[in-house]
């Protein structure tokens, strides 16, 4: 059984090296491209396709977590894995709670790459081994997990938005953001914005 592809990524050298790697594999077909998240959505919908390599950062528009939510969304769609140079803890909660069947890293070698389109196709779950230690690590110790909503809110504060900026961007009362600000400082062991910041990219809950 052929497995067919599609390649979501904004960088035509980066899906012209996977295309390469994936086309050594006998029961591999990439069969379409994507150079934008919304792109994808559309191609994936098309219903040719079984297994979507999905990167997570397009620049300007849809964001690759979103574009995986609405592919996830439609029963029978494609399966999708997210291949990224992300490894924070924002980023992979964000992938796996849009349903991405795995998540691996762009420096996986050829033949992890492979066996997880594979494990993906076959509707189970394929994690890097840095993202499962990551995601042990958090149900180890779920109390001094951020969570997925407290981890927005910082990623936002690490990109310089004010409370008020970060209410209307998430949706969420001014009250609401400050309340996650307090849990954050808590969690952390800081009591300010920028020592937030600092303490969550050393410890890559999210990117700066």
């Amino acid at each position: 059984m052929t497995i067919r592809l599609l390649l979501a990524d904004d960088h035509p050298v980066v899906r012209a090296g996977l295309r390469a790697v994936l086309d050594t594999e006998p029961d591999f077909a990439v069969v379409a491209e994507a150079a934008t998240a919304e792109r994808a959505v559309e191609l994936a919908a098309a219903g040719d396709v079984d297994v979507v390599l999905m990167d997570l950062q397009f620049g300007a528009g849809m964001h690759g977590s979103e574009a995986t939510a609405a592919i996830t969304a439609v029963p029978g769609g494609p399966k999708v894995l997210v291949l990224t140079t992300y490894d924070t803890d924002a980023d992979i909660l964000a992938a796996v709670e849009a349903g991405a069947s795995g998540y691996l890293l762009k420096d996986a070698p050829p033949e992890e790459l492979a066996a997880a389109v594979r494990t993906a196709a076959a509707g189970q779950s394929a994690l890097a081994p840095a993202v499962a230690h990551r995601l042990m690590d958090r149900m180890r110790t779920p109390a001094e997990a951020l969570t997925k909503r407290e981890l927005e809110v910082l990623q936002l504060v690490g990109e310089g938005l004010s409370n008020q900026q970060i209410s209307k961007a998430l949706f969420l009362s001014q009250a609401t953001v400050k309340s996650h600000l307090v849990h954050i400082f808590a969690k952390l062991g800081v009591d300010s914005r920028t020592a937030a910041v600092a303490a969550a990219t050393a410890r890559r809950l999210i990117r700066r």
